[in-house]
């Protein structure tokens, strides 16, 4: 990857006391489906996995191939396939019945076994000693997709491998979403690949989400219908307490997130016809968060004073005794910073 760490910005800081103990530095970019740069943080030029924040430009060749529909896949099946779930019931219950209706099971997918991040789950798991399976990874939903365009293709067992037709299929939409041919790619938590792109690439492909007027007719509607199943089920796209989906839930206009592994985010805002990518360079979830959460209220899809987006936004440090010790906000840079909104 391009180092470009000379080139990042100051987009959080973490408060101790009266001091500043912590900056976080990284990129961000709002641009249009053209590519205009709105507004620009950091370096837009930068290459970055884009790792689980890309799911909904992985689900297009599932929709756009007529995959979903020849299987008979609803609302819910379509978020599930843009999802990183807790591997809570609501998500494993519902992919056991995807891959069941498709005459599969949990050994047919290849996204390896993860342990539920869902509480209650987890504790079931461990009380009845059943142990976790691959239905628990976060992205058995995005591999039950992989599995149904599979099916469509006529392609191998190993839809994971980067020379399958699923994977190429999967390269195609990531790079003609981007407009960008990708520098390579790297294997992600889930065995999949995951291509690289500029992060002004990425955050094109998400406005062409937003806005997929002028992307073909199939495309278009495959879009649309993948940001509308995850504003339609919030909870599956992530699971409770999960800034994803409260966030989501906490905006009432059509507005589309998703994050990613070492600190990725990005926003699909059909409203206003715009695309938002962020990479953190550390990789520290909470300075995401907190970047996508002030993006948001900048552009006024998000009220900054909602308890759900509050507590991204400007988190309050606490102890193991529950004192406060400080608190996590933006840097004045991200309110100030880029070009006007």
């Amino acid at each position: 990857m391009t180092d470009r760490s000379t080139d990042a910005a100051e987009l959080v800081e973490v408060w101790r006391g009266d001091i500043l103990e912590s900056t976080h530095r990284g990129h961000a970019v709002i641009c249009r489906a053209d590519g205009e740069v709105v507004a620009a943080w950091g370096a837009p030029d930068a290459i970055i996995y884009p790792r689980s924040s890309c799911k909904m430009l992985q689900a297009l060749p599932l929709v756009e191939s007529g995959a979903a529909d020849a299987a008979g896949l609803g609302v819910e099946e379509l978020a599930l396939s843009c999802a990183s779930h807790q591997g809570a019931l609501l998500h494993t219950e519902r992919v056991a019945d995807w891959l069941a209706g498709l005459g599969l099971g949990e050994g047919d997918l290849r996204c390896g076994t993860q342990f539920p991040r869902d509480k209650a789950e987890a504790e079931r798991v461990r009380r009845t000693g059943e142990g976790a399976c691959q239905l628990h990874n976060n992205c058995s939903g995005k591999h039950a997709g992989f599995l149904t365009l599979n099916r469509h293709l006529g392609g191998g067992a190993e839809y994971h491998e980067i020379d399958h037709p699923v994977q190429r299929a999967v390269k195609d939409a990531y790079e003609e979403m981007t407009g960008e041919t990708s520098p390579g790619y790297g294997i992600d938590g889930c065995s999949a690949p995951n291509h690289a792109s500029t992060l002004h690439g990425f955050a094109r492909a998400m406005a062409r989400m937003a806005d997929p007027s002028g992307l073909g007719a199939v495309r278009r509607d495959a879009a649309t219908r993948l940001v509308a199943a995850m504003r339609r089920f919030p909870l599956l796209v992530a699971g409770e307490g999960r800034a994803c989906s409260e966030m989501m839930a906490a905006m009432p206009n059509a507005t589309a997130i998703k994050t990613g592994a070492e600190a990725v985010f990005v926003a699909i805002l059909p409203e206003r016809k715009l695309g938002v990518a962020l990479k953190i360079e550390d990789g520290t979830t909470r300075a995401a968060e907190c970047t996508i959460a002030a993006l948001l209220a900048r552009l006024g899809v998000a009220d900054a004073e909602h308890p759900l987006i509050a507590s991204r936004l400007n988190p309050t440090q606490r102890n193991w005794n529950g004192i406060a010790t400080g608190f996590v906000r933006p840097a004045p840079g991200l309110w100030a910073g880029g070009t006007a909104l």
